[in-house]
């Protein structure tokens, strides 16, 4: 079963489900889950669902009344396709774009690798095809809580994560783990996913003859707006007062960073966003009580 998240962004969900409709991996059932949207995506996927095509793919749609964020949203289609007895979930950005032997590709590296419990997939940049954005994922240091992009085949280690823009979640692993920590609005909610992972028998894995094309952040293309700094950083001291060896020195490093670099540029605004996801003003919540 594949999990789509769609927040306001039916353009780029409906261009994600066109690639799924004919995925050579059948029967594929993708869950759409439509996380409070505010715009009229709830009826644009629903007439997309109700058109009649020949390809096999079954699509339904699940709404939240409000926005969850991803992992919550994410975890809502797990839900899903756990009752339905689902051996994997898929799950994809919603401003993705895959060529039709995705799936394929993905459940044959899983069955060639055992004990692979998340098989990521190697991105590329939508408007620059050639150019690749993840292979499969990269590497996050959990004392600044700093990620950087793999751009080539490397080595999985113990701070690698597979990207969650793309990725094949085991059954067995999610019964194991759970699902995801719904701490995270957005973002480290896959460095998290991965570091618990790393703690079992599983390991990760990449499909690297994927090709995932993706937009980037198109849900999140303001990047200096103050909701999604003081999200950011949320998260930032969240994963890191649950993976730093060492929180009491982490946290404010990480933070120091943060405001350095935007006062640096004068992004004034952006700082204060950064000390209020510490704080818990503007309808944050106070990450240190995490």
């Amino acid at each position: 079963m594949c999990v789509v998240v769609n927040w306001n962004g039916w353009r780029d969900t409906l261009a994600c489900l066109e690639t799924l409709a004919c995925q050579t991996a059948q029967p594929l059932h993708v869950v759409v889950v439509d996380n409070g949207s505010t715009d009229d995506s709830v009826e644009r996927v629903s007439a997309w669902i109700r058109q009649p095509r020949s390809c096999l793919a079954v699509f339904s749609l699940v709404q939240s009344t409000a926005n969850l964020g991803f992992a919550r949203g994410a975890n809502l289609g797990i839900e899903r396709a756990l009752r339905m007895d689902a051996d994997f979930v898929w799950l994809l950005n919603n401003d993705t774009e895959c060529p039709v032997d995705t799936l394929e590709k993905l459940l044959h590296t899983a069955a060639a690798q055992g004990e692979a419990g998340l098989v990521g997939s190697v991105l590329y940049y939508h408007d620059r095809p050639s150019v690749v954005q993840a292979w499969g994922g990269g590497s996050v240091n959990r004392w600044s809580g700093t990620g950087t992009h793999y751009v080539r085949p490397t080595p999985l280690g113990a701070n690698s994560y597979v990207t969650f823009a793309s990725v094949l979640l085991r059954r067995a692993v999610l019964d194991e783990l759970g699902p995801l920590y719904d701490g995270y609005f957005m973002y480290y909610d896959d460095s998290d996913y991965c570091l618990r992972l790393a703690k079992t028998r599983w390991r990760l894995a990449v499909a690297e003859d994927t090709a995932v094309l993706h937009k980037e952040s198109a849900s999140t293309e303001r990047a200096r707006d103050p909701f999604m700094e003081r999200t950011v950083a949320t998260s930032g001291i969240r994963f890191l007062r649950r993976h730093s060896p060492a929180p009491a020195l982490s946290v404010p490093m990480f933070l120091l960073l943060k405001l350095l670099n935007r006062a640096r540029r004068g992004e004034w605004t952006a700082c204060r966003a950064v000390l209020d996801a510490w704080t818990g003003r503007n309808g944050s919540t106070r990450a240190a009580n995490d």
